[in-house]
């Protein structure tokens, strides 16, 4: 396996998260399922890690945002928890640039962040994985979903998860959560995609599959229609990122799309702290 496919594989699969009825699976261990040494693997966390601590300290240096995450509404010792798919799972994604903006600006404030995305995940199964998602008893949730749920089987077969099932499991998904922790909820819409880059992509040629803006704004229509704060990610990434905010697949946001995403959130939460109960 070359480096480029070694690091990609890294940066979005984290087989941790799905298989911990095994027991604790250490760094050692994880580096086997990878095929790789321990050091090996330990590197390419590792500078996943700097890369997105270097985009939060950029973010930080722009004018006016360090003073956004001083606002940002998590009170000390709260727990954010994220649910979602690879955008989120992503070791370089906007939830891990905003635990590294916390780290950095807010050190003090004992805050917790759980990334409990996984990579590949529809709405279907994020909602059978809700007594797990319970037992992290969050004070936030920030949630992405509705991606996968979008992928079509073939360019003109249907959607992997039907548009009227999307909003039925978003909508259980927060009323029970919220119903079991009395968390403060906020959605993230489904980017959207470089849609010729999409469908030239080899593995998703080979596959058969694809995805179209157009099921991505049906879900995103959705989610602006609720009463918690949307962050709509459509403006952020088909504002002004042009290629830089996808990677070759069309799909997947890079790390300035991650960083563009990361502030447009910032941004909104600092203004609901006056909210704040």
């Amino acid at each position: 396996m070359n480096t480029e496919m070694t690091e990609r594989l890294l940066r979005f699969q984290h087989p941790e998260k799905v298989l911990g009825y095994l027991g604790g699976l250490d760094d050692d261990r994880l580096a086997t399922l990878f095929g790789l040494d321990t050091a090996t693997y330990r590197r390419v966390r590792r500078f996943h890690e700097e890369q997105a601590r270097g985009a939060a300290a950029e973010l930080l240096d722009a004018p006016g945002f360090a003073e956004k995450v001083d606002r940002l509404p998590f009170a000390p010792g709260q727990r954010v928890l994220a649910v979602g798919e690879s955008t989120t799972d992503d070791l370089l994604s906007w939830f891990e640039i905003l635990r590294h903006l916390l780290d950095l600006r807010r050190p003090a404030d004992g805050i917790t962040l759980i990334n409990a995305a996984v990579t590949g995940q529809t709405t279907t199964q994020a909602l059978a994985a809700l007594p797990g998602l319970s037992l992290h008893h969050p004070d936030w949730v920030l949630c992405m979903l509705g991606g996968n749920d979008a992928r079509r089987l073939a360019a003109d077969g249907p959607t992997l998860v039907s548009l009227d099932e999307t909003e039925r499991n978003l909508h259980t998904l927060r009323d029970l959560l919220v119903r079991r922790t009395a968390a403060r909820w906020a959605w993230i819409t489904p980017a959207p995609l470089d849609e010729e880059r999409v469908a030239a992509y080899p593995h998703f040629r080979r596959a058969a599959i694809g995805w179209a803006n157009r099921d991505i704004d049906a879900i995103g229509k959705i989610l602006n229609a609720q009463p918690d704060l949307t962050v709509d990610s459509r403006p952020v990434i088909s504002r002004q990122g042009g290629e830089r905010f996808h990677l070759d697949d069309g799909l997947h946001l890079s790390l300035a799309g991650q960083q563009a995403l990361a502030a447009a959130l910032v941004e909104a939460l600092a203004d609901t702290r006056a909210d704040r109960p």
